[in-house]
C-alpha cells in the first residue's frame, strides 16, 4: 500500500470525520427508539463486521491483504487496535450521563492530542518516529482549544475526577486504535487492516451490551428508517480514512483532521436537520481552528540542519535512535523494538525499522 499525499490523505480524514459525526448521530436515534443505548453500538459493528464478509468475497486486495499479515509475523499486540474503539463506546456510557457531551467531548480530544503524541514519538504508526516539536505541542493544544470553544453553550454536568480522566483515556485508546491498525495496513492492505479492527471490536462490544441487559428483557422492536442502520457503512469508511491518514501524516495530525471533520459535520446536521439548531458560530469557529491545528501541527521547524520526513513532517533532528533493549518485533513480544530512523518508513512486511 504506497503511501497517498499528505494533504489527499488528511482530506479524506476530514471526510472520515464528517461521516463520525453522521455516525455518532444515527446510532444515538437508534439506541433511543429501542429503548437501549449499546445496541446502536452493536448494530453498527454488525454491520461493519457484514460488509467485511462481504469484502472477503469481493475484495482481492483483502484476502492478499490478510495472507500478507499471516507471513508478516507482526507482534500479536499490533492486532489490538480494534479494542480503542470498543473502548471509547465503553467510556463514554458511563462518563457522558456525568460530565455532559461538552466536556467529555473535550476531554476525549485532549486524550486523543497527548496519545498521538506519544505514539508518534514512539513509531508506533508506520509514518516512522516523529519528534517532539514546538509546532507539534502547540498544535495539540489549538486542538482542543478549538474543541472547547466548539462546546460553548453546551450543558456541563459534575466534574468528576475520576470519570474525566477515563474521558482521557478513552480519547488515548482511539489514537492507539489509529496506529496499530495503521501498522496492520502497512503490512497488509487498507482493507485488511478494516477487518481486523471490526473483528477485534465486536466481540468486546457485544460483551459489553449484554452486560448493560440489551440483550434480556421484552422482545425488540426495531424501528423503520433505512438510515438508522447504516452506522457499520459509515464505520467502514471512518476506519479506512484512519489507516490511509496515519500512514501519511502520523497519528496526531490524522486525529486533529477527524476532529475537525466531525465538527464540520455536526454544523451541517445542526443545519440539515428538520428539528436541528441551525448553525452556531462557536461550532464553525472550533472547525476552522481545527484546521489551524492542523496545518501548526504539521510546520517544519527551524532546526539546524536535520533532513525534513519524507511525509511532509516536520524534520528530525539530534541523534539517530537506537534499538531498543527488548527481543525482535517478530518475537510477539510487547517489549518491541519501534525505533525507526528519522524519515524511513517501513519495511515491505509493515514492520518499522531501526
Amino acid at each position: 500500500m504506497s503511501r497517498p499525499p499528505v494533504a489527499v490523505a488528511l482530506t479524506l480524514v476530514a471526510l472520515g470525520g464528517t461521516a463520525s459525526a453522521a455516525q455518532g448521530a444515527v446510532n444515538a436515534e437508534l439506541g433511543q427508539r429501542v429503548g437501549n443505548a449499546s445496541l446502536g453500538a452493536v448494530v453498527n459493528n454488525l454491520g461493519g463486521c457484514l460488509l467485511v464478509l462481504v469484502g472477503l468475497l469481493a475484495l482481492p486486495s483483502m484476502r492478499t491483504g490478510l495472507a500478507a499479515l499471516r507471513r508478516s509475523r507482526l507482534p500479536w499486540w499490533t492486532y489490538l487496535g480494534g479494542l480503542g474503539g470498543a473502548a471509547i463506546v465503553v467510556f463514554a456510557a458511563y462518563a457522558v450521563p456525568v460530565l455532559g457531551v461538552a466536556v467529555f467531548t473535550i476531554a476525549q480530544v485532549a486524550g486523543g492530542s497527548l496519545g498521538g503524541l506519544a505514539s508518534d514519538r514512539a513509531g508506533l504508526a508506520p509514518v516512522g518516529r516523529l519528534p517532539l516539536t514546538v509546532p507539534r505541542l502547540a498544535g495539540a493544544l489549538l486542538g482542543v482549544a478549538a474543541v472547547a470553544l466548539a462546546q460553548t453553550g453546551q450543558p456541563v454536568g459534575d466534574l468528576a475526577v475520576g470519570l474525566l480522566l477515563l474521558a482521557v483515556a478513552g480519547g488515548v485508546a482511539v489514537a492507539l486504535q489509529a496506529a496499530l491498525n495503521g501498522r496492520i495496513s502497512a503490512a497488509g492492505s487498507a482493507a485488511a487492516g478494516v477487518a481486523v479492527n471490526f473483528v477485534v471490536s465486536t466481540p468486546v462490544v457485544l460483551l459489553v451490551a449484554a452486560l448493560a441487559g440489551a440483550f434480556t428483557g421484552p422482545s425488540i422492536r426495531w424501528p423503520d428508517g433505512w438510515h438508522l442502520y447504516t452506522g457499520g457503512l459509515l464505520g467502514v469508511g471512518i476506519v479506512a480514512s484512519l489507516v490511509v491518514g496515519v500512514r501519511a501524516a502520523g497519528v496526531l495530525r490524522t486525529g486533529l483532521a477527524l476532529v475537525g471533520g466531525q465538527l464540520a459535520g455536526a454544523l451541517l446536521l445542526d443545519v440539515l436537520l428538520p428539528q436541528g439548531p441551525g448553525a452556531r458560530l462557536p461550532v464553525l469557529a472550533g472547525a476552522l481552528l481545527t484546521l489551524l491545528a492542523v496545518l501548526v501541527a504539521g510546520r517544519s521547524p527551524r532546526a539546524t540542519g536535520g533532513p525534513a520526513s519524507a511525509t511532509g513532517g516536520p524534520p528530525v533532528t539530534g541523534p539517530p535512535p537506537t534499538a531498543a533493549s527488548g527481543p525482535a518485533a517478530g518475537s510477539g513480544s510487547p517489549e518491541v523494538d519501534i525505533s525507526v530512523a528519522a524519515d524511513g518508513p517501513p519495511e515491505p512486511d509493515g514492520r518499522l525499522v531501526p
